[in-house]
């Protein structure tokens, strides 16, 4: 069965599966939260609309200034991206032609921009009897072998987080042979105090990518955001497009940093329904793993009956992140996006008329 890659868009999805889109979807498949942007959007959107008829700043302020003093870093430090997406094309070119490992499974944009400049990709893979979490041995391993380290932390699909103390282990073991990429763009979900950014001072080669979709629901504005030495920030950006980020991005994600009450009440509500569907699927007898973001992934009690079960689910009009597409998961597993009360409960209701019926 060829499915899309990435989450979200479902009626793709369905055209590719070949059923009948539903009048009524809910679309699990995407992880971004569904309490919206901060209000402040809606509130002075009049503020913003002035700047649809000027041309951006090519630095992308004042968003830049503002991550670089959210983050206690200079502003040479930090570049604006049009979301992380384009962010990771640029490290793609920084890496061409050399060799770079990947942590299966992994987020399906690091292949494919990596393999769009002709890079040897190598991989350390996770495994579901290691409860998906990565083996340091196995960083050991591939370190002397290549000239960067993909991680993404929290991790997606499975939602596992390392903590500061095994990221500074894995940085140590790169220093000196390759420079190691961390992705965060889930950090949000956890808070600043599990970012890899105020460590960067002794790791110059450590580059973070961040975004600002995951926790501020920005998805349509397209902004991320990287963190590193100002050497290398000059370097991915020598051949960025001019423009690149349009300036409602700039303006409004400027603005969302200060928002403490926001991601304070989008945390506590995102891991009251997760902890909510934990329980359901140990209730049901569904493997999952434990996650520090705002997904979970899990899997049936007979993963064989996984394809039946992901299009019964579309049937209902519920939407899931299928796996075909995450190396060692190969469509066994789920993930699921946490959303609102009502429709984790719709969820729940779907899945259990699918298990007293089978």
């Amino acid at each position: 069965m060829k499915l899309p890659e990435h989450g979200a868009n479902p009626h793709r999805l369905y055209e590719q599966a070949g059923h009948k889109q539903p009048s009524e979807v809910i679309d699990f498949s995407e992880n971004v939260h569904p309490f919206g942007p901060p209000v402040f959007l809606k509130d002075r959107w009049g503020d913003f609309f002035g700047l649809i008829s000027s041309y951006p700043d090519p630095q992308a302020e004042p968003f830049r200034s503002a991550a670089a003093e959210y983050h206690g870093v200079e502003k040479e430090q930090v570049a604006a991206g049009n979301g992380a997406a384009e962010i990771f094309t640029w490290l793609a070119k920084r890496y061409r032609g050399k060799r770079v490992v990947l942590v299966e499974p992994a987020f399906s944009e690091y292949r494919s921009t990596l393999e769009s400049q002709g890079i040897h990709i190598l991989e350390i893979n996770l495994k579901p009897e290691h409860a998906w979490q990565l083996q340091l041995e196995d960083v050991k391993k591939q370190v002397a072998n290549c000239d960067a380290l993909y991680i993404c932390n929290p991790h997606n699909p499975t939602g596992r987080l390392l903590d500061l103390t095994e990221i500074e282990e894995i940085a140590t073991l790169c220093k000196g042979k390759c420079e190691l990429v961390i992705d965060e763009a889930f950090i949000d979900f956890i808070g600043e105090h599990a970012s890899f950014i105020p460590l960067l001072k002794r790791y110059p080669h450590v580059i973070v990518v961040r975004s600002m979709t995951k926790m501020y629901a920005l998805a349509g504005l397209r902004l991320g955001y990287v963190v590193s030495g100002s050497s290398i920030i000059q370097e991915l950006t020598g051949a960025a497009a001019h423009w690149n980020v349009n300036g409602l991005a700039a303006a409004a994600g400027a603005r969302c940093f200060p928002e403490e009450a926001y991601r304070a009440q989008v945390i506590g509500t995102a891991a009251s329904e997760r902890t909510k569907m934990e329980a359901y699927l140990e209730a049901m007898g569904c493997p999952f793993v434990p996650s520090a973001a705002n997904f979970l992934c899990f899997q049936l009690p007979d993963p064989e009956r996984s394809e039946q079960f992901f299009r019964a689910m579309l049937e209902a009009g519920i939407v899931l992140r299928h796996t075909y597409s995450f190396k060692g998961m190969d469509g066994e597993w789920f993930r699921i996006g946490i959303k609102n009360a009502s429709a984790m409960e719709r969820l729940r209701k779907e899945m259990h008329r699918w298990f007293q019926d089978n």
